[in-house]
């Protein structure tokens, strides 16, 4: 049965166990995704890829039909689906297993793809298209955010700042992200403080640089600095980035150490890693143990005071900082 993406609050999760989320919309998806799992109690949630699934498929269904005296509910998430999955979801589908949902998150499917007609005309099965975002929609989450944070913002800003995504959801919450940081002791924004704050879509984010200096990856990190005109008010914003994910990653490294299995500590993290960052975690989680990640955090405390103290050389301080760390 065909759902409209803005009508996700009417769906019974009681009636419906199987979804379809299809489009390029990846981060429109991601969101709904979170809110079906945090709409589903006592669960335990599995995150697989197609490939990984046919790869073993006898262990995936051994995986999702032996139940836990600790959880009452499973939810199956299904990455870059494509028609070859059908058998599969048809299987189990006819299985009636009403303490399973399955979730298949998949790319553009067109009219002609099985997997989606499967969806769409089964009465009991959801299907949800996440096609790009318009200017509408984009200004509505801009001003959502102004409002959450109490922050007045013109609406000629408003349109200056969504004109800056380029018409994509993610490069918008990455800029929002930033404002929140840059904004946290302010009262007010203006265009001059967008201009120094955002960075044109075709830049690289400050999460990407973070994540790949934390993946010690030096080659990366060089390039991203390079093709980026960073300012000292991006210097306070890189270090505060850095210390959000450093301290997520202490979290994770502890609870490997004592797990030993770094498959369970990513798809058991809180909140929920989505598919295309595990690849970046599990590099960082196995570059970092626990004693090296709480030195970090020192030293990043310590360069926030040292480029607050001299802000004209901010940018050259963090720099230095993150090509020092990404050495491996």
């Amino acid at each position: 049965m065909i759902f409209k993406n803005f009508e996700t609050n009417k769906i019974d999760v009681e009636k419906y166990k199987f979804f379809l989320f299809y489009g390029k919309n990846e981060d429109f998806k991601k969101e709904k995704i979170d809110f079906f799992k945090n709409k589903i109690f006592d669960k335990e949630t599995f995150n697989y890829s197609e490939k990984e699934i046919f790869e073993n498929k006898e262990m995936f269904y051994e995986n999702i039909l032996s139940m836990s005296f600790f959880t009452k509910r499973k939810i199956v998430i299904v990455n870059q689906g494509t028609d070859k999955i059908l058998n599969l979801v048809e299987d189990l589908v006819l299985k009636k297993i009403e303490n399973i949902y399955l979730i298949i998150n998949s790319e553009n499917l067109d009219k002609k793809s099985k997997l989606r007609s499967f969806f769409e005309k089964e009465k009991n099965l959801v299907c949800i298209a996440f096609y790009p975002d318009d200017m509408e929609t984009l200004l509505k989450i801009a001003a959502n955010f102004f409002k959450k944070i109490n922050i007045p913002i013109s609406q000629e800003n408003l349109n200056f700042l969504v004109s800056r995504s380029n018409g994509n959801r993610l490069f918008l919450k990455n800029e929002l992200e930033k404002l929140e940081i840059f904004l946290k002791d302010k009262k007010n924004v203006n265009q001059d403080i967008l201009n120094k704050i955002t960075n044109l879509s075709e830049n690289f984010s400050i999460s990407e640089l973070i994540d790949n200096c934390l993946c010690k990856n030096l080659k990366k990190t060089i390039n991203i600095l390079n093709e980026n005109n960073f300012t000292s008010e991006d210097a306070i914003i890189i270090i505060r980035t850095m210390l959000l994910k450093s301290k997520k990653i202490l979290k994770l490294s502890t609870e490997f150490e004592v797990s030993k299995d770094l498959d369970k500590t990513i798809n058991s993290a809180k909140p929920t890693i989505f598919w295309k960052d595990k690849e970046f975690v599990k590099q960082q989680i196995k570059k970092w143990n626990p004693e090296k990640i709480r030195k970090l955090i020192f030293e990043l405390n310590n360069l926030e005071y040292l480029t607050k103290k001299d802000s004209s050389n901010s940018i050259k301080f963090v720099s230095d900082f993150l090509l020092s760390k990404a050495v491996s």
